[in-house]
């Protein structure tokens, strides 16, 4: 199992890699095992102002839909459309290519509350 260094973690087991004021969000490699095959990601207001720990979407996979929450407070700029033809990808490649959507950051410093990789592990037990 990964756990990339750059990530910042939620408990609900979401990642946000941060570049200058806009943050990549995903599941974490842990999320996608627990969760099977994902068969679909929808995330019905792909431009939605949302505050950190809100639901913006679902993924469902064979067995199971799951919620996902915004680890910060911002506005989605961008949803992963290769995930439409491919949802798979976040099985794959969960911190590549599995992304699931962009957002521009409204306040920062909530990234502090978000665990590093190593607590996000100490959080799993490993």
């Amino acid at each position: 199992m990964e756990f990339p260094q750059e990530l910042k973690y939620t408990e609900d087991h979401e990642w946000i890699r941060v570049e200058g004021n806009v943050g990549t969000i995903g599941i974490t490699d842990h999320a996608q095992g627990e969760l099977g095959d994902i068969v679909y990601v929808d995330i019905p207001n792909p431009s939605a102002n949302v505050n950190k720990g809100d639901s913006f979407g679902t993924i469902e996979a064979v067995k199971t839909v799951a919620e996902m929450f915004t680890p910060v407070t911002g506005q989605l700029v961008e949803i992963n459309s290769g995930l439409n033809d491919a949802p798979e990808t976040v099985n794959s490649d969960p911190y590549g290519n599995g992304w699931i959507a962009k957002i521009k950051l409204s306040n920062p410093d909530e990234l502090n509350s978000l665990m590093d990789a190593d607590a996000y592990k100490a959080h799993l037990g490993k």
